[in-house]
């Protein structure tokens, strides 16, 4: 049991604290992002190393380090995508009047070389643990691969809550492509779907047949696809979730504050300052 609640814990930190911590980064001025860069390519690499010494490590320590560094890893692109350093080649608003499959083909532009990226990334993970038994950091990526992917469907396709607020200024066009609907036809599958992986994920933790081990990483995985459930909730039930990373976008609020006035400032500055907006 004291295994099964560090693994549950494990999970909801690292996810609620590591969106934040991305929004937060994100939302800095835009001055700031090679920095950002810089250290999200330390951390790309300190995650690979972490999957390929996990690989081999079939305790509970090995799962959690295999869990962390996956999901450092699935960070990382998230930081290159609301950057903006990894998109796609139209970073514009979707044209008007654009339906079907033009509209479906204008959003694609907009994020593949971003999907290609995580599709790199995911062949990156299974190289690093092909060789060993450990295999929680693929099926970690994997896991939020594919949640990922149902969100953005659902998304395009249409549903109560869009989440724009959570793109940063720069990467508001995207937001063209979402549509605004109670509800789409593919909704109940992700939801029955996601249902069923979660029920599949709990039941074979508490077999009896499962090792102290093995149920330490399909906790993991059933608590990060039960959170992934919860975020397909959210896309259509009346609350705001970004409640929950309010500290994340302080960055926001900061970058967009105009600069204080000073009676002694350098005359640039003080025409700055009192220059009138348009």
């Amino acid at each position: 049991m004291p295994d099964t609640v560090l693994a549950v814990a494990h999970v909801l930190f690292l996810w609620w604290f590591g969106t934040g911590a991305v929004l937060f980064l994100d939302g800095l001025p835009r001055r700031t992002y090679p920095w950002t860069l810089a250290g999200a390519a330390l951390v790309a690499l300190a995650a690979t190393a972490g999957l390929v010494a996990s690989a081999d490590d079939t305790g509970v320590g090995g799962a959690h380090l295999a869990f962390a560094s996956a999901l450092g890893i699935w960070g990382v692109n998230e930081i290159l995508f609301l950057t903006g350093a990894v998109t796609g080649p139209r970073r514009t608003a979707c044209p008007e009047g654009a339906r079907g499959w033009s509209r479906f083909r204008y959003a694609a532009e907009s994020v593949i070389y971003h999907e290609l990226a995580v599709a790199l990334s995911a062949l990156v993970v299974w190289i690093a643990v092909a060789g060993g038994d450990n295999k929680v950091g693929l099926w970690t990526f994997l896991a939020l691969w594919v949640m990922r992917l149902s969100t953005k469907i659902n998304i395009f396709l249409g549903v109560r809550n869009l989440g724009e607020e959570f793109l940063p200024d720069h990467l508001r066009y995207l937001a063209s492509y979402f549509r605004r609907a109670p509800m789409n036809p593919a909704f109940p599958v992700s939801m029955v779907g996601s249902t069923a992986l979660l029920a599949f994920l709990v039941v074979s933790a508490a077999a009896p047949a499962t090792s102290a081990v093995e149920g330490v990483g399909l906790t993991i995985l059933a608590t990060l696809v039960g959170l992934a459930l919860l975020e397909h909730l959210f896309l259509v039930l009346p609350f705001d979730p970004a409640t929950l990373w309010r500290w994340g976008f302080t960055s926001r609020a900061a970058a967009a504050a105009p600069a204080p006035f000073r009676p002694d400032a350098p005359a640039p500055l003080k025409a700055a300052v009192d220059r009138p907006r348009r």
